[in-house]
């Protein structure tokens, strides 16, 4: 990186940064660790030789934080597939019910948008589709940092929401519901795609923040492809050149997704025949009414504090999710 020449090649010197905060993110933990360690066995060797009670008492509570480290930098190592490392694309889809749904959607954003703030994660809106009346209908993002695709498709799935609507005159009861998809960010397109005859490309105007520019020109790209109908479309960048880039990345992760579900039941139950969220795969339950908790469905982690799980709070969800693909691995 201190070569005179190393940012000549922008793009391959990003994807040697972003390989090296990779490495950092668990080489780093570890040597914090390991000195850690080291400070608190020569503090637990002088309390006993003297005898001092506080001493040792603060040894025992510093044990507790090393435990939880070590758990920590123990579920990193089981992020050891082949893009886990990486970004992602990560999108939210509300699904049937307009208002209410689309309000969820929207909550469940600013839930993740709160998550990557606390976990020094950046996001890049891609596109973004604004419900009739509030909410949003679907949202798509580029989420950059360490594992970040490792870490984020656990939340891959439909999640539920069950609260007294804000929106109904007799403030009764609604279930909604929205679907997290998340997709490895592919540096170099790993599956072959004629462009010129499998995808069918349209320009338009593109909505939503980004100032004058972006809503003037028609730079916003939506791709189709012809066998599977899959379709994915960017609208952040002003140049329509990197917004063609960006979708041609986005629509090559799609299809290499279903390339992969075919091989794995796992992913398959999740997805349906064109790689989409299929609403039938609950992953977690939110409840605001009668009580306030959040389940998850696959691990039956649950948390008390709706709220704090809300405003980001979704790491526990996370490990446990982590903890079972290891374990189904093994078995």
């Amino acid at each position: 990186m201190e070569a005179p020449d190393f940012w000549g090649d922008r793009a391959t010197a990003e994807k040697v940064v972003a390989e090296l905060k990779a490495l950092k993110a668990v080489v780093e933990p570890i040597e914090a660790l390991t000195s850690r360690t080291e400070d608190m066995q020569v503090l637990l060797g002088l309390a006993e030789e003297e005898k001092d009670e506080s001493a040792l008492h603060e040894v025992a509570g510093s044990l507790d934080g090393l435990t939880q480290e070590l758990d920590r930098i123990e579920l990193m190592t089981m992020l050891s597939g082949t893009n886990d490392a990486g970004n992602c694309y990560f999108k939210i889809q509300s699904g049937a019910g307009g208002t209410e749904s689309q309000d969820w959607a929207e909550m469940l954003l600013r839930m993740y948008l709160r998550f990557f703030e606390q976990t020094g994660y950046k996001a890049e809106e891609l596109s973004r589709k604004d419900g009739e009346e509030a909410g949003i209908q679907s949202v798509e993002l580029l989420v950059k940092g360490p594992y970040a695709y490792g870490y984020l498709s656990c939340e891959a799935g439909v999640h539920r929401l069950i609260r007294l609507s804000p929106f109904d005159s007799g403030h009764r009861r609604h279930t909604s519901f929205a679907a997290v998809d998340v997709l490895a960010e592919l540096e170099d397109i790993q599956i072959e795609i004629n462009w010129e005859t499998d995808v069918r490309e349209d320009t338009y105007r593109a909505s939503g923040a980004g100032g004058q520019h972006v809503n003037k020109t028609s730079s916003a790209i939506r791709l189709t492809h012809a066998t599977t109908g899959i379709v994915v479309q960017c609208q952040n960048e002003r140049s329509q050149h990197k917004n063609r880039a960006l979708a041609r990345r986005m629509l090559a992760s799609r299809l290499l997704r279903r390339e992969e579900q075919l091989r794995n039941a796992e992913l398959a139950a999740l997805y349906d025949e064109k790689g989409e969220i299929a609403f039938g795969g609950q992953i977690r339950t939110y409840w605001l009414h009668p009580s306030q908790r959040v389940k998850d469905n696959r691990t039956g982690v649950e948390m008390t504090n709706a709220d704090l799980v809300l405003d980001g709070d979704i790491q526990p969800f996370i490990d446990a999710e982590l903890r079972r693909r290891a374990s189904r691995r093994k078995n």
